[in-house]
Parts: structure tokens; C-alpha cells; sequence
């Protein structure tokens, strides 16, 4: 008796689980093939511990210089943030403006949108805060009329950069009744300034540095390949890939720079921790906030990955130049 046909949607369906399983078998084979190249690398390393802890290093003060300039840089900006709301500027009034005008001025400037709040200086008590710091009483006794002007000193929004406080003094200025505005903030201009500077020349060394994170483990990976050359002929003899013989000197490159990002990490923090004692009894005298803030857990991350892209660059670059030039004869 013949067996009857099995119909289309059973074949269908066995050749669909046939691809799927084929497909799980391919990726649980790739992931096989990789976790056993990890753990092989990281073997390899703990097999040679003395080199492998210099290369580490050399990566860990290699990722902590740039990471503690930059941590000092972002405090120095914090702190001049700071100090920016300390800046003020000072309307020289004209001698002809009655008082009941000049309340009318101040209540005018300080409803801009820049403006946080007015104070007024009435001329009696700018002539004798003067007379008190100049010492000149029987000089300023022989004037017949006070020749000091009203002055009311603006306070900007905290925040506000040096370039939007000259606009707002050149608008102010610009009134009839203004004679002249000082601004006092030219020294947290040149602050600003060399902060910009400092920022530069902080991105230039880690730059520098980073290429010699590169530097050091294409040159610890060449040794590898070098090292393993007889290992990498037998492998192509028996036909080995390109990518199978690769695999282990990327990882190699990968735990380098994971490592060695690890120790930039503890390496900041022991820093950070070495000065938090000093910097607070600072604050403490100063009667400010915390003026020593760390990375925290987001830039101990971003450094580490930092790291790992570092090493897996070097380790590329080593393994791309040094292990298509080994062939077998």
C-alpha cells in the first residue's frame, strides 16, 4: 500500500524548524567560538602576569592623567560659575537726575529680562563711603556741592557669560540720563578665556595620550602574534580563517584597555579622595558648597569604555598588519 504524499504545509513547516535550527546551532556555535577565545585571552594574560600588569599600567596612567586634568577643569569652571554671580554693574546716573528719577530708572532696569535685581547708591552716601576709604576729609570739606552722581548697581541672572553682560551695559548705557557703566566682570572674563585654553590644551594631551594607549597595545599584540607565529602557521595549514586566527588577539586588545580603564577609574578615585579632606576644610573657610566634585559612576563608565575602544584599536591595527604578513611556505 502506498504511503500517501505529505501534504505542502507540513513540508513548509519542517523546512522552516529546519532553518531554525540550523540558525541556533550557527549561533550558539559562534557564541562558543567567541567565549571560548575571551576566556583563552584573558587565560593567556594571567599566564604572564609581570607583562601583562606593565601594560596595564602604562594604559591606567595613560587614561587617568587626561581624566584628572578634565575633572579639574570641570571643578575650576564650576567654581568660576560660581563666582560669576558676584558680578554687577554700576550705572553712573547724570548729575541733573533727581532722586524720584532715579528710583523710576532703577524699578526700570530691573524689570529686564537679564536683570535680577537694583540697588540704589544715593550720592550723600557714595561721597561718604568715598570720604571713608580715601581719607580725605578736610579736602572733600572745602567742596560747595557733592559732585558725585547717583549710582544703581544691577545684578545679572546667575550664568550669565561676560559677552551677554556687555550687551546689556551697552543697551543701559545707551539711555539719556546714563552716563557712563562699569562692568565689573572683566576679571571673570579673562577667567573664562583661560579656561577655554586650558580645555584645549586638556583635549590635546588626551588626544596624545590616547594614541599612546594605541601605541602600546598594537606593540604588546605584535609581540603576541610574533610569539604565537609557529601557532598561526599550523592553524592556516589545517585551514583555520582569518577571523578564527584574529578573534583571540582582539580580546586580548579588549582586556587590555578594560583593565586598564579599571585602574584609570581607582586611580582618580584615590586621588579625588587623597584631596577631598583639604578641599573641604576649603569650602569650610570659605563658607561654600563642596568645591571637589568627582566623575561619578557615568564618567568611571565613560572611562572605561574609553579604554576598551583604545585597546581594540591598537590590538586591530596590530593584528590587520602583523598577521597577513605570516603565511605558510
Amino acid at each position: 500500500m502506498r504511503r500517501p504524499t505529505p501534504r505542502p504545509a507540513r513540508g513548509a513547516a519542517r523546512r522552516q524548524r529546519g532553518i531554525l535550527a540550523r540558525m541556533r546551532g550557527g549561533l550558539s556555535a559562534w557564541l562558543t567560538a567567541h567565549g571560548r577565545a575571551l576566556l583563552g585571552s584573558l587565560g593567556r594574560l594571567a599566564r604572564m602576569p609581570l607583562s601583562a600588569l606593565m601594560t596595564v599600567g602604562v594604559l591606567a596612567i595613560s587614561l587617568a592623567l587626561p581624566a584628572l586634568f578634565l575633572l579639574m577643569l570641570q571643578n575650576v569652571e564650576r567654581l568660576s560659575a560660581d563666582w560669576d554671580r558676584g558680578a554687577s554693574l554700576s550705572v553712573f546716573l547724570g548729575l541733573e537726575v533727581e532722586s524720584s528719577r532715579v528710583q523710576e530708572l532703577a524699578d526700570e532696569f530691573a524689570q529686564r529680562p537679564p536683570v535680577q535685581a537694583s540697588t540704589i547708591i544715593p550720592p550723600e552716601q557714595a561721597l561718604e563711603d568715598f570720604r571713608r576709604m580715601a581719607g580725605m576729609d578736610e579736602a572733600l570739606d572745602l567742596l560747595d556741592e557733592n559732585p558725585l552722581p547717583a549710582v544703581i548697581v544691577l545684578v545679572p541672572d546667575p550664568g550669565l557669560d561676560a559677552e551677554a553682560l556687555q550687551v546689556l551695559g551697552s543697551e543701559i548705557e545707551a539711555e539719556a540720563e546714563v552716563d557712563t557703566v562699569r562692568l565689573d566682570l572683566a576679571w571673570v572674563e579673562r577667567l573664562q578665556r583661560i579656561s577655554e585654553l586650558l580645555r584645549r590644551a586638556v583635549w590635546l594631551v588626551a588626544g596624545l595620550l590616547g594614541l599612546t594607549v594605541v601605541l602600546v597595545v598594537g606593540n604588546t599584540i605584535r609581540l603576541a602574534i610574533q610569539n604565537r607565529r609557529e601557532e598561526i602557521v599550523i592553524a592556516k595549514l589545517i585551514g583555520a580563517t582569518d577571523g578564527f586566527i584574529r578573534r583571540p588577539f582582539l580580546y586580548e586588545g579588549l582586556w587590555y584597555g578594560l583593565l586598564g580603564g579599571l585602574t584609570a577609574a581607582a586611580l582618580v578615585g584615590g586621588v579625588r579622595l587623597a584631596l577631598a579632606g583639604p578641599a573641604s576644610e576649603l569650602a569650610r573657610l570659605y563658607q561654600t558648597g563642596p568645591i571637589l566634585v568627582g566623575p561619578g559612576a557615568t564618567g568611571f563608565g565613560l572611562l572605561c569604555l574609553a579604554g576598551i575602544a583604545l585597546g581594540l584599536t591598537g590590538s586591530w591595527l596590530a593584528v590587520g598588519r602583523h598577521l597577513a604578513a605570516i603565511e605558510p611556505k
